[in-house]
Order: C-alpha cells, then sequence, then structure tokens
C-alpha cells in the first residue's frame, strides 16, 4: 500500500537517491537540494511504501512577466518514482495530491515542462495558448494548470521558475 505525505528531513537522502534512479543522474536530486536550502519547496511530497521512499514531487515558486501583484504561481519539478516502481499510478498519485496540496495553500495556477501524453490528464494544457512564454523554448511541452477560476485570463508573458533551476549543474 503506498502512502502519499509530507516530505520530512528524514526523507531527504532518500530522496535523492528517488531522483538520481529516476532521472539517471544528479541534476534534479542537487536541484531539489537547492531549492530546499532557498526554502522554495513550498509542496514536497513522497510516496512510501513500507517505510521506503518510492516517489517524489515538489513544487517551487514562479513568476510571470505580466500578472497582478498578488498573484501565486508555482511550478511542479521535479517528479521522480523509483524505475522498478514507475508504471502502477504512483506518479499520478504524487501529481494530483501535489495539485491539491497547492490549492489548499491558494496557489492561483501551476505550470510544469513535461511529457505532453501525461500531464494533460490532470488538467493541464499549453501555456501557449494562454500566451505564457518559457525560458527554455519549449512549446507543447510547455503546460499550465489554473488553480484558481479565471486567473489564467490576468496573467501573460515570460514565466521563470526559481534561479535555482537555472543555476544547477553549473559549477
Amino acid at each position: 500500500m503506498i502512502e502519499i505525505r509530507k516530505e520530512t528531513p528524514d526523507d531527504f537522502p532518500a530522496v535523492r537517491y528517488v531522483n538520481e534512479q529516476a532521472f539517471g543522474g544528479s541534476v534534479e536530486a542537487d536541484l531539489v537540494e537547492m531549492l530546499r536550502a532557498a526554502n522554495k519547496a513550498v509542496v514536497s511530497l513522497v510516496a512510501v511504501e513500507q517505510g521506503r521512499v518510492v516517489g517524489h514531487i515538489l513544487f517551487s515558486p514562479i513568476t510571470v512577466a505580466e500578472a497582478p501583484q498578488n498573484f501565486r504561481g508555482v511550478g511542479l519539478a521535479p517528479m521522480s518514482v523509483l524505475p522498478g516502481f514507475q508504471n502502477k499510478g504512483i506518479g499520478s498519485r504524487l501529481v494530483r495530491e501535489g495539485l491539491e496540496a497547492c490549492k489548499r495553500l491558494r496557489y492561483d495556477a501551476v505550470v510544469v515542462l513535461g511529457h505532453i501524453e501525461y500531464y494533460p490528464r490532470f488538467g493541464f494544457s499549453r501555456a501557449k495558448d494562454y500566451r505564457l512564454d518559457n525560458e527554455y523554448e519549449a512549446l507543447d511541452a510547455f503546460m499550465v494548470m489554473e488553480l484558481k477560476e479565471g486567473v489564467l485570463q490576468t496573467i501573460r508573458g515570460l514565466v521563470r521558475y526559481a534561479p535555482e533551476f537555472n543555476e544547477v549543474g553549473q559549477e
């Protein structure tokens, strides 16, 4: 039975391992640690099976070039599941519960740069259709989901993730 819960400091080594295994390197694991250190991990959940962390999801703040002063947006990244536990619905549960946590915290919208076959099932759509651009020149893979009805009509322009996204991997 998989339990989804908030990440605790005791989970940090296991979360690092999950990200390294899921992505085949340390960039995402380093990013998670950088966001945590900068106090920018606004939602960080783990999937646990029999006491073992098998999945992780993190949301961090974003900015949008043209947005009301009170706009609160987050980016979903990274989301990881250990290779042996993939394709069992764990990632979907992490995404759904993470989005619910963001709603409870009163965030207005979520962006993701991810698989175009995967994220639309949760309500994500192409961000370009809402006049939103990104720093990575992604088109269809850059998606947005509104958590507060009507908010996508009030924002437009360049979406920026936390600076740590551009700093990770640079020595």
